[in-house]
């Protein structure tokens, strides 16, 4: 399972499932289990509940057969309370004979928003409106062809939908219908060339990665420059096309690939101080990365590898290093592709599987073995093996560690494509190319929630180990106080661990402050009512500002499970509308700059590079193990 998977699939709680004993240890019949500190925050009793809606939105479903607007707006999944939406309908429908709100263009100029439509007339439809200079800047045009541009690939693949724009521009060019009016040719080239700007402008670097997308731009790009009609009357959207075409540097199938590629480390891969220290860049599918692939034996081979590489082609490269002939292939003897947990859960991925190295657990790494020789494949010794003493957590001040959390997930939350979001929920296996971003910065969030329990079980003495849990928790303060909300999130979670929150003694000589302080950090992360006081409270930032990015996901999820995308050939316009507006959230947040001054020096460095590279227990059990050697049961 993916890593924060279960939040996503599960309104449950944050906390793990608590085995019934930590593993080695077999509670005598006269000892007493230590009890576990209770929430600060809630009653043990209180049952929890759930974190969303879990049934499809209300009129989800076959409200789209006819082609007229909807009667009421598909509900937000933010929105927490279902049963008022009726009683907000009608506060809100005017006196007749003026058509409702939903029949309405979001700017208020009474034109009708765009109907339901087959996905082959949608695009027709779009450019219809466009451009709209009677409606003025801001009209409901604008808003449709950015749900568009965002969502098309729902419904449409990227390279039909650029086929469709150049048939429209042709068609234009060239015989118009006869029921088209005067001058109605130039105002639909004019609306292919805006759909086009927007286009280019909202996926840039993505486009490197679709070879035949980017053929059908290029012809389209010459066709308007060739076009002397546009040319005079859009000057400057002529000129801004061409420098957009020139930043995106499309890649065409017949093109060679630059020589002396660039090779982009991971950053769980980092082996050196100075590549952690470069700032982060976005990966991309045809990006390469050196990896290392295990054997048996625990001996490796590093590769050098596509970031989108399949599962067949890294067996392929294995095999040229381990020199692996063909007879030994022929024999049955051939080497598959397997995934290795420090927990020691594995799974063998299958040959057809894209982009494997953004999707492995924290300490998790690639094995090749054959089928004999995989039962007896075991984790690394270092996975295993932990060996207390103290770390940069216990040098280093928190104002530095929240600042250093707050500038790297930042880089890491620039580089996610906003398309990504999208992808990520509604394409599952098929979007993984464009997802490597988002992949790594939900890793990267669970990564800080296990450092967390780590620090904190790692710390041998209990006055220090209060210390720590005071410093982790002014740490969360900090970050909350830079609008770091993924920070915030995970370390909350992380104190909420069953590992750390039945460390009774350690709880208890924390002081009084502090608790009433984490109390409250319970109160904004509580998942009860969906989440309602952590979005007031974000509600309230302005940018910039890291969103708890797994519960964007998760409203993102109930979008696309509470009604369908298409319903007997209709495309649902307003929940693609629903869908680009979370999207356009997560453009909001990163509209400005973040501004930290962090100084230079050689102890900021090293803190720095420590909060870059944390090492971390990913395994439940032996966190628990851990945990109860700090503080036995019988205690």
């Amino acid at each position: 399972m993916k890593p924060l998977e279960k939040l996503l699939k599960k309104p449950g709680s944050h906390l793990p499932v608590r085995p019934a004993a930590p593993p080695g240890q077999v509670p005598g019949p006269g000892s007493v289990p230590a009890p576990r500190r209770q929430s600060l925050s809630r009653p043990p009793a209180s049952p929890e509940e759930p974190a969303g809606p879990a049934g499809p939105v209300p009129g989800g479903e076959g409200r789209w057969l006819e082609l007229r607007p909807p009667e009421a707006p598909l509900r937000s999944p933010e929105d927490p309370s279902p049963g008022c939406d009726r009683e907000r309908d009608r506060e809100r429908e005017p006196p007749s004979p003026e058509p409702p709100p939903a029949a309405r263009c979001c700017c208020g100029c009474g034109c009708a928003p765009a109907a339901p439509a087959p996905p082959e007339r949608l695009l027709a439809a779009l450019l219809d409106r466009l451009p709209a200079p009677e409606h003025g800047r801001g009209c409901g045009a604008e808003s449709l062809l950015d749900d568009i541009v965002l969502t098309h690939s729902l419904f449409l693949p990227t390279e039909r939908f650029l086929q469709q724009l150049h048939q429209h521009f042709v068609l234009a060019a060239g015989s118009p219908p006869a029921r088209w009016e005067e001058g109605s040719g130039l105002r639909r080239k004019r609306a292919v060339l805006a759909v086009l700007l927007h286009f280019l402008d909202t996926y840039k670097g993505l486009l490197q990665e679709e070879e035949s997308a980017g053929k059908v731009i290029k012809e389209l790009y010459l066709l308007i420059m060739k076009d002397t009609s546009l040319y005079h009357e859009l000057e400057d959207e002529i000129i801004k096309l061409h420098q957009l075409v020139e930043t995106v540097e499309l890649k065409v199938a017949d093109e060679t690939p630059p020589p002396n590629k660039q090779v982009k480390p991971l950053f769980r891969h980092f082996r050196r101080i100075d590549s952690c220290l470069q700032t982060r860049v976005a990966f991309r599918g045809s990006d390469e990365i050196f990896c290392r692939v295990y054997m048996p034996d625990h001996s490796y081979v590093t590769i050098r590898s596509r970031l989108s590489a399949s599962v067949q082609d890294i067996l392929a490269s294995v095999t040229e290093k381990l020199q692996y002939s063909e007879e030994q292939s022929a024999r049955g003897d051939a080497l598959i592709l397997v995934t290795m947990a420090s927990s020691g859960e594995k799974a063998v991925l299958q040959p057809s599987e894209e982009c494997v190295f953004t999707t492995l657990g924290i300490n998790s790494h690639l094995f090749a073995c054959t089928r004999d020789t995989f039962d007896s494949l075991v984790p690394l010794p270092e996975e295993i093996q932990v060996v207390p003493g103290d770390t940069e957590i216990h040098r280093a001040e928190p104002e530095d560690v929240a600042n250093h959390l707050t500038a790297f997930h930042w880089e890491l939350f620039r580089c996610i494509h906003e398309v990504e979001f999208v992808d990520y929920v509604f394409h599952g296996e098929r979007g993984r190319r464009e997802t490597a971003n988002l992949e790594l910065l939900l890793q990267r969030c669970s990564e800080v929630q296990h450092w967390v329990g780590t620090e904190l079980l790692l710390c041998e003495a209990l006055g220090k180990r209060a210390h720590l849990l005071k410093k982790l928790i002014k740490i969360a303060a900090i970050c909350k106080q830079n609008q770091d909300m993924l920070s915030f999130y995970a370390i909350v979670i992380g104190l909420n661990n069953a590992a750390i929150s039945r460390l009774r003694l350690t709880w208890e000589k924390l002081p009084g402050k502090f608790k009433n302080l984490f109390r409250k950090f319970e109160n904004l992360t509580d998942p009860c009512r969906n989440h309602k006081t952590y979005r007031e409270v974000l509600a309230k930032m302005k940018p910039p500002l890291i969103p708890f990015v797994p519960l964007i996901l998760k409203d993102l999820t109930f979008l696309h499970e509470g009604s369908k995308t298409l319903l007997d050939g209709l495309v649902n316009v307003e929940k693609l509308h629903c869908i680009a507006e979370k999207v356009r959230t997560v453009r909001k947040y990163r509209s400005r700059p973040l501004c930290l001054e962090l100084e230079a020096s050689p102890a900021q460095l090293q803190t720095k590079a420590y909060v870059r590279q944390l090492r971390v227990i990913d395994n439940q059990n032996l966190l628990f193990e851990l945990s109860y050697k700090l503080e036995p049961g019988s205690q």
